[in-house]
Order: C-alpha cells, then structure tokens, then sequence
C-alpha cells in the first residue's frame, strides 16, 4: 500500500478543481457524462486531495467545451424546457440565477421532487452529479460549488425522462427492495438489442410491460435512510452476480450510485418528497437491473475477509477509472452505514475490472 495522509475528508482542492472544469460541458464523445466534477468531490471525500488536481487534468483532455446559453427558461414556463438536452446551457444557467436568489439549499427542496420521477436521467448521472454537488456545498458554500449544483441540475432538468410505470394503487406490493428484486421480470436476453449507450438500452423498457409494475414493488414509508441501505445491499449483491465485463459493471455500479446519491440531499427535502424520491431510485435501479441482468442477485453470505477502507481506497486511485473512484467511496460510504461484505467485495471487483 503506498504511503498517504490519513483517511479523512479534504475538500482544500474541491473549488481548484471545479474552476478547472468549468470550461467543460456534461457530456462529451456522442453521449457520456463527464464525470469530472463527481469524481473530484469522491476523492476529497475519500481524503485524497493529493491526487484530485493530477487526475483531473488528464481526464479534462478527453472533454468537449461547454455549451452556450441561448433562450431564458422562466419560472412560470420551465416544464416547456423539461427533458430538452437541446437546452442544457440554458437549464444550467436557469439554476444558477436560483441558486443565487433562493439559496441552494431551498432549490433543493423544490427542485429535486420535481426532478425525482426522472432520476433515470441520463442513466441516474443527473441525481448523481447533483448529489455530489450537494455534498460539496454541505462541506463549505462557495461560489465554485453552487455553479457546480447548477450544473447538475441543469444537467438533470434537460436529459429528464420518465421510466413506464402503473400508479400507485391496489397492485402495490409494499416491499423491501431485498424482497422485491426477485419480483422484476428480466428483459429477454433473445430480444435484447446492442445499444451505445445505457440510455438507448432502457428505452427498450417503453414497449416492455411487465417493468411497468417495478415502481409499486416496494414501500418507502419508512426510515430513508434504512431503505437506501437495504437498495444498495441488494444491488451490490446484484452487481456481484452480473458484473462480469466492463460493461456489466458500468451498469451495475449506477444501480448503487443513482440511489446513494440521494443521501446528500434527504436532509433538504420534506418527508412525502424523501418517499418519492426513493420510489424513483428503486425504479431506477430495478430497470438497470431488468434491462442488463443476466442472474438474480446471490443469496446467502459474500465473503469478504481481509478487505479494508485504506487498500479499497489505493486500489480506486491507482486504478484511474472515474467509475471505479466513485463506486468505491458510495460502497465506503453505505459500509460505514450498513457493514455488509457486499459492499467491500463489489469495490474491490470493481477496482480490478476497470482497471486502465
């Protein structure tokens, strides 16, 4: 293990970071995020401030620059623009003339409910990128950080899309996402199609009815914090069993991300907004999982002996990869909530198999 500061938050290089990046749009090469500033605020999480600014500046060369404003968005008018990626630039700097009138933690709180039945967005990258944001604020406002949540945001309003589902009602199964995974119909594997991108891939659910079932499978009205638990459990378990090539894995880390990303913003929103919101991180999840899954998740125990925070943590850093960084701090994260081996064992498979 190399030698480096001890494990604890850094945020001293967060604002560095983000003001290098703030020339970069949210996607780049035909549809990925950028997962830059995400990434950035994972590490100073993890306490590796000291590699935060290196690692950006070779990941910013593979960036597009960032799309200019065109057309305000006004408040009496904002669901015309909903889900219009033509209109990023302008949904980014819509938040960031709310974010300064406002304050960012009462946009949070009338945004994110509105925003929550599309948390599929851009393959959950939306909720993510505003999650992260949201914990970078809770660490220290800054200018930096506020235009960052306005980006996620923004980046979130614009790709808004809706997953198929039944209304809540007499077929609601009232579940614990444990319980209700077994209850997802996999999508066929002979009637999958090879698809670019993850978004492309979940559209195949739109003409899929059995998926329109998933959102009602579970019951949000308890302890949020429990539930988050219980989802990212239950979809490490399931990363464990499908993850078996970069793709795979890719997929599978943003049924763990998406929800977890909520975590930095419960505190924001009111109660009927938290079990809306999770209804939608389940649903998320569970189409990740229905569209991608090959096998159910495994049952009995994951062994992961002899796993520990610091070599996880090396293993991110050393591997590079943006996704491997971030799955590694939320699998910590809900660790130190939840202490099940699944979250060591699915950062550490992560680490191998996106390794550069």
């Amino acid at each position: 293990m190399k030698n480096h500061p001890a494990m604890q938050t850094d945020y001293s290089v967060l604002d560095e970071a983000l003001e290098i990046l703030k020339p970069y749009g949210p996607e780049f090469r035909g549809g990925l995020s950028n997962h830059a500033p995400m990434a950035s605020e994972a590490l100073c999480a993890l306490g590796r401030a000291d590699v935060v600014i290196e690692w950006v500046n070779e990941y910013r060369k593979h960036l597009q620059p960032r799309p200019t404003p065109h057309d305000r968005i006004a408040r009496a008018d904002w669901r015309a623009a909903l889900g219009d990626q033509a209109r990023v630039a302008d949904w980014m700097a819509f938040f960031g003339e709310e974010i300064e009138e406002r304050g960012w933690q009462e946009v949070l709180k009338l945004w994110v409910p509105r925003f929550a039945p599309g948390l599929i967005a851009a393959a959950t990258h939306g909720a993510i990128r505003t999650g992260h944001a949201a914990r970078g604020l809770a660490h220290g406002d800054t200018p930096a950080r506020r235009y960052e949540l306005a980006q996620g945001l923004g980046y979130w309003a614009a790709t808004f899309t809706r997953l198929p589902e039944h209304e809540a009602g007499a077929g609601t199964a009232a579940l614990r996402p444990s319980q209700a995974i077994s209850r997802v119909t996999i999508f066929p594997m002979d009637q999958r199609h090879n698809f670019g991108l993850i978004t492309e891939a979940l559209s195949q659910l739109d003409s899929f009815a059995p998926f329109a079932d998933a959102a009602n499978l579970v019951d949000t009205a308890g302890d949020p914090s429990e539930f988050i638990s219980d989802l990212t459990a239950t979809f490490a378990r399931a990363y464990l069993a499908n993850a078996k090539n970069v793709l795979g894995a890719i997929v599978f880390i943003h049924s763990m991300t998406g929800p977890s990303a909520l975590r930095p913003v419960l505190p924001y929103l009111p109660p009927d907004a938290t079990a809306l919101a999770l209804r939608y991180a389940w649903q998320a999840a569970a189409a990740l999982f229905c569209t991608y899954g090959i096998r159910p998740a495994p049952e009995g125990e994951i062994e992961a002996g002899g796993i520990d925070r610091e070599e996880l943590i090396d293993r991110a850093v050393e591997c590079g990869d943006e996704h491997a960084i971030k799955f590694t701090e939320v699998c910590l994260r809900e660790h130190a909530l939840n202490p099940r081996p699944e979250y060591l064992a699915a950062a550490r498979h992560a680490t191998g198999v996106l390794k550069q």
